[in-house]
C-alpha cells in the first residue's frame, strides 16, 4: 500500500530511483505518475498541458536515469502485453456496422467490458484513466509530441521476437481487411477503371505476405501510398455520384487501417524504426477511442460525419452561385431578388386570403403550406432568389475553403476573401427582396381594395399584422430563430436527396424503367431524368420548408404551445398590408420605424441561425475545429478596416487579398 501511494516519476527524480524490467507494474505505475505531471489540473486549462509536457521532455533530456525508467517502463509493457488488439481493433469506428457498435456501447454502459491485463490496452486505460484525458492529449501539438517520442528513442530492434511477431501478425490482418473491404461491391464498383484488372488493394496484400523479402518493403510503402490515393479518389468520386451510410463506413476503415499499416511497414523494414508522426496520430487517437469507447455521441458523430460532407458538398458546390464575385454578378444577384421578392408578394396576398376561408386548423395549416411550398418552388423555377434560402448553401462553400482533405493549409486570406463576398451577396439578395416586397404588395392591396371594395385587413386583423412583427410587443425574434432552424433542416434535406438521387443512380434507372419505355419516347424519358437528377433535392426542400412554414402556426391552435415563425420577406409583405389596412394617418410614425426595425432583426436572425447551423455542420463533417485558425480573425478584421465597403457592394478592380496573398 505504501508503495503503491509513492510518486515513482518524482523519485526517478529527486531520490535517484531505478526502475527494474522485472516489475511490471511498478514500470506501469511510473508512466502514471509521469503523465499525471502532463495532466493538467482543470479540463478547461488543457492548453497547459503543452506546458507541462514540454516540462518533462526537458526533464529527461537533463536526467539521464529519468530517461532510462522511462525507456524500461515503455518497453517492459511491450514486452509482457499483446499489441494487436490495439493495432487492429482499437479506435477502428464502426468496424462491425452501426447497429453492432451502438448495441455493444449501450451494454458496455450499464456493465463495462472486461479488460485483459496482458492487453495493451490495459495499459492505456491505466494510464489515462480519466474519461476526459483525450481532451488534453490532443490539446497538446503534435511537433510537442513527436519530440517526446524521438527523446524517448524507442527502436524495435530493443525488442524480442515475440514483439515484433506481432507487428508483423498485426499489419497481416489489416492488409486482408483492406483488401476483403476492396471487394466489396459498393467499393469495387468505384474503384478507377485502370485498376479493374490489378487491383492495388489485392496487390499490397500480395506484397505483405512476401514482407520477409527485405526488398520488398520500399514497394510495399509506395503501393500504401497508392492505395490511399484510390481511397481519397473514391470519396471524391462520391461527391459527384453520391454517397451511402455502409460506402462511408467502410471508406472510413479502410483509411484507418491503411493508416497504420504505414506505421507498421516503417517499423518492420530495414532502419527498425516509427515515422515518429504516425505514431503521434495513432497515440491520439487510440487515447481518444478509449476514453470516448463508450460514448453513443461520440458513434453517431463518427458514423454520420462522413455522410454528411457529402451531402454538405452538394450544398457547397450550390453555394458558389450564391456569391457574387464581379459587379456583373452582384448587380444579377440584386436583379434576382426583386424577382424572388415578387413571388414572395403574391404569396402573402394568397395567405392573408386563405386566412379569411375560416378552415379547420389542419386544413388552413395545409393550405398555406401549399401556397408557400409552390410559391417557394416558382422561386427556384424561374431562377429566383430568396435570401433566407441562401445560407444554407454558402455556409457550406465557405467551410469548404477550410477544407484540409482539399488543401494541406487552408488560405486564411481567401477565407477572408470569400467571407467579404457571402456577406456583400447576402446584403444583395435581402435588399432586393425588400425594394419589391412591401410596395409591391402595397400595390396589391389597393389593386384588391379598388376591385372588391373590402381590404384584405383591417381594424383589429391589420393593427395585428403590424403588432406581430414588433421585436418586444411579440415574440417576432424568437419565432424568427424557429424559421432559421427550419431553413437549415430543408436545406439539409435538399442536400440529403440530392445526393440519394445521384447515389443510386435514378436518373440511369428512369430512362431504363420498362413501363416509361412503353409509355414515353427515348427524348422525354431522358429529359424527365434529367430534370429529376437536377431538381429532385432542391423540389424536396422547397416542399418541406412550405409545410415546415405553413403547419408551424396550427401548433398554437390545436395544442396551445406558443410557437410560430417569422420570415423577413413574409413579414415585410405582412407590414405592408397592414399599413394599408390602418393607413398611414392612423399609424404613428415611431411605431412604424420599431416595426420595420423588427422586419430587418427578423431577418438579421434568419440568416444567423440558418448559416450558423449549416456552418457548424459543414465544420464538423469536414473534421475542422475553428480554434485551430485563431489568426482568421485578425486576418478578416484587417481586411474589413481596409476595404469595408467590400461586404457591402464589389469592387472593380482585384487587388493582392483578392488573389488570396
Amino acid at each position: 500500500m505504501k508503495q503503491k501511494r509513492m510518486d515513482l516519476f518524482r523519485d526517478s527524480l529527486e531520490k535517484n530511483f531505478e526502475l527494474s524490467s522485472r516489475n511490471r507494474e511498478q514500470c506501469l505505475d511510473f508512466l502514471v505518475h509521469l503523465f499525471k505531471q502532463v495532466r493538467p489540473g482543470k479540463m478547461k486549462a488543457a492548453s497547459k498541458a503543452e506546458l507541462n509536457l514540454q516540462r518533462v521532455i526537458a526533464q529527461l533530456h537533463a536526467n539521464p536515469l529519468l530517461l532510462r525508467n522511462m525507456k524500461i517502463a515503455v518497453v517492459t509493457q511491450l514486452a509482457h502485453t499483446n499489441i494487436i488488439k490495439t493495432l487492429t481493433d482499437s479506435g477502428m469506428l464502426l468496424s462491425r456496422g452501426f447497429v453492432q457498435e451502438f448495441s455493444s456501447r449501450l451494454s458496455h454502459k450499464f456493465l463495462p467490458s472486461l479488460q485483459e491485463e496482458d492487453d495493451f490496452l490495459y495499459v492505456i486505460n491505466r494510464v489515462f484513466y480519466k474519461k476526459n484525458d483525450y481532451l488534453w492529449v490532443e490539446a497538446i501539438s503534435r511537433d510537442t509530441w513527436k519530440q517526446f517520442f524521438d527523446t524517448l528513442g524507442f527502436t524495435i530492434d530493443q525488442q524480442d521476437l515475440k514483439f515484433k511477431e506481432q507487428l508483423a501478425e498485426a499489419l497481416i490482418m489489416l492488409s486482408y481487411k483492406v483488401a476483403h473491404l476492396s471487394m466489396e461491391p459498393e467499393v469495387h464498383k468505384y474503384l478507377p477503371a485502370v485498376l479493374e484488372g490489378d487491383n492495388i488493394f489485392i496487390v499490397q496484400n500480395q506484397l505483405v505476405n512476401q514482407l520477409q523479402n527485405t526488398r520488398v518493403h520500399n514497394e510495399l510503402k509506395n503501393v500504401l501510398e497508392q492505395c490511399a490515393d484510390v481511397a481519397e479518389e473514391i470519396r471524391e468520386v462520391q461527391s459527384i455520384k453520391g454517397a451511402s451510410l455502409s460506402l462511408s463506413y467502410m471508406l472510413l476503415v479502410m483509411r484507418y487501417c491503411l493508416s497504420r499499416m504505414k506505421i507498421l511497414v516503417d517499423a518492420l523494414d530495414n532502419d527498425q524504426s516509427f515515422h515518429t508522426g504516425r505514431l503521434v496520430d495513432f497515440f491520439r487517437l487510440v487515447v481518444r477511442y478509449e476514453n470516448r469507447k463508450n460514448s453513443l455521441r461520440e458513434l453517431f458523430s463518427q458514423s454520420f460525419g462522413y455522410v454528411a460532407y457529402q451531402i454538405a458538398e452538394h450544398k457547397g458546390s450550390k453555394g458558389d452561385k450564391y456569391i457574387t464575385v464581379t459587379p456583373r454578378q452582384y448587380y444579377k444577384m440584386l436583379l434576382s431578388a426583386m424577382g424572388g421578392g415578387l413571388i414572395v408578394c403574391f404569396m402573402v396576398v394568397v395567405k392573408n386570403l386563405l386566412g379569411r376561408l375560416h378552415l379547420l386548423p389542419l386544413w388552413q395549416g395545409v393550405a398555406y403550406s401549399l401556397n408557400y411550398s409552390i410559391g417557394f418552388i416558382a422561386i427556384e423555377e424561374t431562377h429566383s432568389t430568396l435570401a433566407t434560402k441562401q445560407p444554407a448553401f454558402t455556409a457550406s462553400a465557405v467551410a469548404g475553403s477550410l477544407d484540409t482533405r482539399k488543401n494541406e493549409q487552408p488560405n486564411l486570406y481567401n477565407l477572408a476573401v470569400t467571407v467579404a463576398r457571402v456577406t456583400r451577396s447576402q446584403f444583395a439578395s435581402f435588399a432586393g427582396n425588400l425594394l419589391v416586397v412591401f410596395p409591391v404588395t402595397w400595390l396589391f392591396a389597393w389593386l384588391y381594395h379598388i376591385s372588391t371594395g373590402h381590404k384584405l385587413a383591417q381594424g383589429a386583423k391589420a393593427m395585428s399584422l403590424l403588432r406581430e412583427q414588433h421585436p418586444w410587443e411579440s415574440f417576432s425574434l424568437l419565432y424568427a430563430c424557429n424559421t432559421g432552424l427550419f431553413l437549415f433542416l430543408s436545406g439539409l434535406l435538399a442536400g440529403f436527396i440530392q445526393n440519394k438521387m445521384q447515389y443510386s443512380r435514378v436518373a440511369d434507372r428512369l430512362i431504363m424503367h420498362p413501363v416509361l419505355r412503353l409509355t414515353m419516347t427515348a427524348g422525354r424519358r431522358k429529359r424527365l431524368s434529367h430534370y429529376l437528377e437536377t431538381h429532385a433535392g432542391s423540389l424536396a426542400g422547397n416542399i418541406a420548408l412550405g409545410f415546415l412554414l405553413g403547419m408551424s402556426g396550427i401548433f398554437v391552435k390545436i395544442l396551445g404551445i406558443p410557437f410560430d415563425i417569422r420570415h423577413i420577406t413574409i413579414s415585410a409583405g405582412n407590414v405592408a398590408i397592414g399599413t394599408y389596412g390602418l393607413g398611414f394617418d392612423q399609424v404613428r410614425g415611431q411605431y412604424l420605424a420599431v416595426v420595420v426595425l423588427g422586419v430587418l432583426g427578423i431577418g438579421f436572425f434568419n440568416f444567423l441561425v440558418s448559416f450558423s447551423l449549416a456552418f457548424i455542420v459543414a465544420l464538423k463533417s469536414r473534421g475542422i475545429r475553428l480554434k485551430d485558425y485563431p489568426e482568421f480573425i485578425r486576418i478578416l478584421w484587417r481586411y474589413f478596416q481596409k476595404y469595408p465597403l467590400d461586404f457591402i457592394r464589389p469592387r472593380r478592380t482585384i487587388d493582392k487579398w483578392e488573389d488570396g496573398r
